[in-house]
């Protein structure tokens, strides 16, 4: 593979866009790298760790042959940022080794064949296709995905449930002990279709999407789901597995309802969590006519009380919370007020935006 008196950045950039699903330490070693490829104009660039593939171009009209080949993901990342901006490459690979050059720097590089990497095939059994904002879509994603659980023996509980329903798109995550549910409209009346992302799917799609309002296009398959945008193609495999049914989890009906300022809130709890305890994350919410009470307290006999000043004159309440969830939704939300609707002390509370119906968020209360 020959690539002659190319830019730094149209090598780097797309390279950037593929390393974070790179493993460091596999059993595969083709897996550390990224394949290569030049072919119709363009510089390919794609990594893959065997559940997900990202690849990504940049236009650059090199030689009429088709070249490719593999080479260390994140060396050749690490010489690429160390290189000035304005560098101009000479790539030469041939045999098992890479020789990149640029200016007076010459660098020797190990390389494995390109017929070797292992790349995930698209199955033909496509179910759904949707197009919509790359903006909408990440702050689809972002207003769930902090619910994810990390690590739960119950593996579906690892991702996030995508659902095309008539026309509108939701997201969904839970851990068991709070759900987060994000819906947006799409155009197009859709069949419904459920998938569930897997976590590292999701985290990458975050690191990607742009806010800007070019289209990003999905497509649902049987057993895979392929995003596609800028520059950008993402290939993932779904999590084969049921769901919980998360509308019986979102409580109606609680009448005890209170309006907020969602940075003033986040400010009381974020002063009051300095000291809770360092491993229950408990806070305790006293609710009298009038006044809410934020109270933590630690192993050290440290207290922490923080009054706020609220519109409401039902009965009383005291119910306790692990504080990081309270925060988690405040910082994922970007509306200026937020409503907390509470049961009694056994209650899940639920977090809304008032007068906007597509956003939930359910947490369920603990013991102080």
């Amino acid at each position: 593979m020959q690539l002659k008196q190319i830019a730094r950045d149209a090598l780097l950039k797309p390279l950037q866009a593929v390393s974070g699903i790179v493993e460091r330490r596999h059993t595969l070693p083709i897996l550390a790298n990224v394949l290569l490829e030049q072919k119709d104009g363009r510089l390919y660039v794609t990594a893959t760790d065997l559940e997900m593939q990202i690849t990504a171009f940049s236009d650059w009209p090199g030689g009429s042959e088709s070249q490719a080949v593999t080479v260390a993901a994140r060396k050749m990342q690490d010489l690429l940022r160390a290189l000035p901006d304005d560098a101009v490459l000479n790539i030469d690979a041939s045999g098992a080794k890479m020789t990149v050059r640029a200016g007076r720097s010459r660098f020797n590089l190990q390389t494995l064949p390109a017929a070797d990497y292992p790349r995930i095939g698209l199955g033909q059994d496509q179910l759904q296709t949707l197009t919509l904002p790359q903006r909408e879509l990440r702050s689809l994603l972002r207003r769930a995905e902090f619910a994810m659980a990390q690590q739960d023996i119950r593996y579906y509980l690892n991702g996030m449930l995508l659902v095309a329903d008539k026309g509108t798109l939701q997201a969904v995550a839970t851990d068991g002990h709070r759900l987060s549910w994000a819906s947006l409209a799409v155009e197009g009346d859709y069949q419904r279709q459920e998938v569930i992302l897997p976590r590292k799917t999701v985290l990458e799609l975050g690191k990607l999407l742009a806010e800007v309002d070019d289209l990003v296009t999905i497509d649902i398959l049987a057993t895979q789901i392929r995003f596609r945008f800028a520059n950008v193609e993402l290939v993932s495999k779904v999590v084969d597995g049921k769901f919980p049914d998360y509308n019986r989890v979102i409580p109606t009906g609680h009448g005890k309802l209170i309006d907020f300022t969602r940075t003033e809130l986040l400010a009381t709890l974020q002063r009051a969590a300095i000291l809770s305890n360092e491993k229950f994350r408990g806070v305790r919410v006293v609710l009298v006519p009038g006044t809410m009470k934020i109270i933590c307290t630690n192993t050290e006999q440290e207290e922490a009380e923080e009054e706020l000043e609220v519109d409401y004159q039902g009965e009383g309440l005291d119910i306790g919370f692990n504080i990081n969830y309270l925060l988690d939704v405040l910082q994922n939300l970007s509306s200026e007020k937020v409503r907390l609707a509470f049961g009694d002390a056994n209650s899940s509370a639920l977090v809304t935006v008032p007068d906007v119906d597509d956003y939930k968020y359910v947490v369920m209360p603990m013991r102080i």
